[in-house]
């Protein structure tokens, strides 16, 4: 559980009772009508001078209760009393559904070597460890060894989390001969980004300050994992504080080509699956973290709906933005990480208990389809291949334009909310040890999101609102939106209004290196079964998710 009696600047230094900052203030006297001057330019306002001396009181004030509750100790974990909701006031929202009946598989062969094992599905590990022919310690001895023998390429390992893991997993092999099944992810190895808390391990966030880091607090969803019986064998490489993927360690590597980037932020969790390292891990996104990294690494990913998974014990970054999600193989493995990891915990105000109807082999039958309707696409020979794959299984695709809006401009709020949750960080000096420093890197924006009037995050937060209405009535009647995963405004706008996406693999070249290409299919809110449901049959129909790189074969 979380600790309440320490501050978050105590958490950013890792110290046990820092002093009150007072000592980072500007020297000097303020003028707070100077202040207000620039305050107003910066708001395409001009107040008289008359108008600036009525308010200097008023101003003084203010600046005394910035100042006092920069003086609370405040425990990051701690989120704001506003919190977001997707759904525009008034719409439907389906009722909440349990866990989905799922029936592991009597027909799954024992893989012929260690590589191939390496590569296997969840849904066939299920099998495999149900019908004897492996052991979750034998999974979780393999997993380490893969993460310690390719980390030296790929640099996706913060943490291996070796002894707890191999304990933990002798005690599921003993559970299941017993009789007891936790379900389809007993007795399975996976990572997770090294932004959620565990006990017995660091919380680095991937930056210098916090790389001995020990965060008193447990992610709700590692919890929900281990409760489901999954093994928790290493934290791995995100960016520093979540953006790239550069982090203490190094730049976390592409499996298909190690000598480039492996996008970010959750950098790790991507190249560590798409190498077969690990069956399954989990990221984070607030605005691409899962969708670009899996782009870069070629591997499936699902980043939920806004409030379908807890963020409690995850580093905030965006408390109406951030959002939790399964990067794995195949869509029924995503659909039972993320059926798992689902659900309210009391702990995450934004959490919510949601509707899930998935079930495998489901089909498209009955789903409303279109494409995004945007210049140049679909360009790629392999996008034009799979709306041509669903027309020939008798679905009408239509195309559907986005609302019109200031997409970029709404990034105030992300701006606003991260700089608010690393103030400390800025306020201490700590920014300087970050390995980006450049213009469009965490340092330069947290000092310029410290000029966002508060009004004007109010304005973006309210203009927000009216784009989660209107992107309602975009895709009321849809189901699956087809979308490229980087260009045009798909990606801003669906991390905007909440909206899950699904990444998915359609294709390849040997040119580079065999990385499969990949589309992005968005969907309504609490509209993930569908996803999965287009994702799954196409993956029936195609090989491109099996696709492995040359470096791990």
């Amino acid at each position: 559980m979380p600790s309440t009696n320490r501050s978050r600047r105590d958490f950013l230094l890792g110290l046990g009772a820092a002093p009150a900052l007072t000592g980072n203030l500007p020297l000097g006297v303020p003028d707070d009508a100077d202040d207000m001057a620039a305050a107003a330019r910066l708001a395409g306002l001009e107040f008289t001078a008359d108008e600036r001396q009525l308010a200097t009181k008023q101003l003084a004030q203010q600046r005394s209760s910035y100042e006092a509750v920069r003086r609370l100790p405040i425990p990051f974990e701690l989120p704001p009393c506003a919190t977001f909701d997707p759904y525009p006031v008034g719409s439907p929202r389906p009722a909440p559904t349990g866990r989905v009946p799922f029936t592991i598989r009597n027909d799954v062969p024992m893989p012929a070597n260690d590589t191939d094992l390496g590569f296997a599905s969840i849904d066939e590990l299920a099998s495999l460890l149900r019908h004897g022919k492996v052991t979750s310690v034998r999974l979780t001895e393999q997993a380490l060894q893969r993460l310690q023998r390719f980390d030296p390429q790929l640099f996706c390992v913060v943490t291996l989390l070796r002894d707890q893991a191999l304990a933990r997993a002798a005690e599921l092999d003993a559970e299941l001969a017993s009789g007891k099944d936790r379900g389809p992810l007993h007795g399975i190895p996976y990572g997770a980004k090294d932004l959620f808390g565990w006990p017995g391990a660091p919380t680095t966030f991937g930056a210098l300050p916090w790389q001995d880091h020990q965060w008193a607090v447990t992610a709700t969803v590692l919890q929900r994992l281990c409760d489901a019986g999954a093994v928790l064998v290493a934290k791995l490489s995100l960016g520093a504080l979540a953006m790239g993927d550069l982090w203490h360690g190094g730049r976390t590597r592409n499996p298909y080509d190690p000598a480039r980037g492996s996008s970010g932020s959750s950098a790790g969790p991507a190249a560590a699956v798409a190498a077969g390292l690990v069956p399954f891990a989990i990221g984070t996104e607030t605005l691409g973290s899962i969708v670009s990294p899996c782009r870069q690494c070629g591997i499936a990913g699902l980043r939920p709906t806004f409030g379908s998974v807890s963020r409690h014990g995850a580093m905030p970054l965006s408390w109406t933005m951030d959002k939790v999600g399964p990067i794995a193989r195949t869509a029924v493995d995503a659909a039972l990480v993320f059926d798992a990891m689902r659900g309210a915990d009391g702990l995450d105000p934004s959490a919510r208990d949601t509707a899930f109807p998935w079930r495998r082999g489901r089909g498209l039958a009955g789903l409303r389809i279109a494409k995004v309707a945007m210049d140049g696409f679909p360009r790629r020979a392999e996008d034009r291949r799979f709306l041509e794959w669903l027309a020939a299984q008798g679905v009408e695709v239509g195309e559907r334009a986005l609302p019109a809006a200031p997409y970029r401009s709404l990034l105030t709020m992300l701006d606003a909310e991260a700089a608010a949750a690393f103030d400390e960080c800025l306020r201490q000096g700590l920014l300087g040890q970050l390995p980006g420093q450049a213009e469009g890197d965490w340092p330069n924006q947290f000092r310029a999101a410290r000029t966002i009037p508060a009004v004007e995050y109010l304005q973006a937060s309210r203009a927000r609102s009216r784009l989660c209405r209107d992107l309602a009535a975009t895709l009321a009647e849809l189901d699956v939106l087809v979308a490229p995963t980087h260009g045009g405004d798909a990606l801003v706008a669906t991390n905007l209004g909440g909206h899950p996406t699904y990444v998915l693999p359609v294709g390849g070249t040997e040119a580079d290196g065999g990385r499969p290409t990949m589309l992005a299919l968005a969907g309504k809110l609490d509209g993930e079964a569908e996803l999965l449901a287009v994702a799954e049959a196409w993956q029936q129909a195609t090989r491109w998710h099996l696709a492995r790189p040359a470096l791990t074969r």
